[in-house]
C-alpha cells in the first residue's frame, strides 16, 4: 500500500512522459506512411511512364522517345523534367561537349536519353538511381531509345555510395583533361552540395572545367540558396553561369593543376 501512496506524485511526470512519447511516435509513424506512399506513388509513376512510353514510341529513334514522355507528361504526373528544361538543358551539353558525363538521379531516362542523344561518339554516360525499379525501367528505356551498352552504365545505388566507386568506371588517370566534363544532379536537393564535395574530394571533376547542372524541374528548391552561396565563397574554383527557373548552371575549375610531364 505505502509503494502505491509514494507513486502518485509522480503519476503526472508518467502521464506527461507518456503523451510525449505518443506524440513521438506518433510523428514517426506519420513520416513513414507519408515516405511509403511517396515510394509508391513513384513507382506506380514510373511503371505507367514506361509502359506508354515502350508501347507508343517508335522504337530506336531517341527524338520519339522523348516526344512519347512529353505527350504522357500532358495528362499524367510524371518525373521527367520536361521540354523547357529540356531545352536549356540540350543546349548546354552542345555546348559544352563533353566527353564524360555523370547523372546522379536518372528516374525513368528521359533525361539520360536527351543526354545521350548529343553526347560525341566516344562520350559516356554514368547514371545513378537509387530505386531498383526505376534503374531497371530507365534502362530499357535508353535501349529502347537506339543506345547501346557501350555508351552508358546505369549504377543502382545511393549518390553518396557511388561517388567513391566511380574512378574505375571512369578510368580517370589524374590529367589535367581527364575527369567529368559534366554532371546533372537531378536527385534530392539536399544532397547537392554533399555530392559536389564528395565529387571534388575524390578528383572526379576535370580539372581543366566541369559544368555542373543543378535541376530542380517543380520541386521547391530549399537547399539552392545554400548551395549557390558555398559557390560564391569559393570563387577560386567555382562560379554561377546561369540562373534559371529549374536549373542553375555553375561552373569548377582547378587552376593549380599542371599537366604531368
Amino acid at each position: 500500500m505505502w509503494l502505491v501512496v509514494a507513486c502518485v506524485p509522480l503519476l503526472p511526470a508518467v502521464f506527461m512522459v507518456s503523451a510525449r512519447c505518443r506524440v513521438k511516435v506518433a510523428s514517426l509513424c506519420h513520416g513513414a506512411l507519408a515516405w511509403a506512399l511517396r515510394l509508391l506513388r513513384g513507382r506506380a509513376c514510373a511503371k505507367s511512364t514506361h509502359a506508354f512510353v515502350f508501347s507508343q514510341c517508335t522504337h530506336g529513334q531517341a527524338d520519339s522517345v522523348l516526344q512519347t514522355f512529353e505527350l504522357y507528361a500532358d495528362t499524367h504526373p510524371s518525373p521527367c523534367i520536361g521540354p523547357l528544361t529540356g531545352e536549356a538543358l540540350d543546349e548546354a551539353v552542345r555546348r559544352l561537349g563533353p566527353s564524360r558525363v555523370l547523372e546522379l538521379g536518372m528516374h525513368c531516362g528521359y533525361t539520360s536519353v536527351r543526354v545521350l542523344r548529343l553526347l560525341r561518339p566516344a562520350g559516356r554516360l554514368i547514371a545513378v538511381e537509387l530505386d531498383p525499379l526505376a534503374a531497371e525501367l530507365g534502362e530499357e528505356v535508353i535501349l529502347v531509345a537506339g543506345f547501346k551498352h557501350s555508351q552508358f552504365q546505369v549504377l543502382t545505388s545511393s549518390s553518396a555510395e557511388a561517388i567513391p566507386t566511380l574512378r574505375s568506371f571512369l578510368e580517370i588517370n589524374q590529367r589535367v583533361s581527364d575527369g567529368l566534363d559534366l554532371v546533372l544532379m537531378d536527385h534530392d536537393p539536399a544532397q547537392y552540395l554533399p555530392d559536389l564535395l564528395a565529387l571534388e574530394r575524390e578528383e572526379l571533376l576535370c580539372p581543366s572545367g566541369c559544368s555542373v547542372l543543378l535541376i530542380y524541374g517543380n520541386r521547391r528548391a530549399r537547399n539552392r540558396g545554400d548551395v549557390l552561396d558555398w559557390i560564391r565563397a569559393r570563387p577560386d574554383r567555382y562560379s554561377v553561369k546561369s540562373e534559371l527557373q529549374f536549373m542553375t548552371e555553375i561552373f569548377y575549375q582547378n587552376k593549380s593543376t599542371r599537366v604531368d610531364e
